[in-house]
């Protein structure tokens, strides 16, 4: 299981999310409701404590809590962007 951080993604993040070298930022499985699929992802600046998964993109680091990893199902996680909006793909 790995997380990868597209070109598109990380310059969203830079631009309109005010991400900066050196930030720590946290992906995490949170309950969104019903649905096929109960759960989404959410991401926050958080400090790891037990990290799972981590990746180092743009001198920002992203990460998942080994206590979230279930989510992921033995697949990776790509952040990317589509029509201006970050997405979570899991594959």
């Amino acid at each position: 299981m790995t997380i990868r951080v597209t070109t598109a993604a990380l310059e969203r993040f830079k631009k309109e999310w005010g991400y900066n070298a050196g930030d720590r930022i946290r992906i995490y499985v949170r309950y969104s409701g019903g649905g096929d699929d109960a759960f989404s992802f959410g991401i926050t600046r958080d400090t790891p404590q037990y990290p799972g998964v981590a990746v180092t993109a743009g001198d920002i680091f992203f990460f998942m809590e080994q206590s979230d990893m279930w989510y992921l199902d033995n697949r990776d996680l790509t952040l990317d962007l589509d029509d201006d909006q970050i997405v979570f793909l899991r594959g």
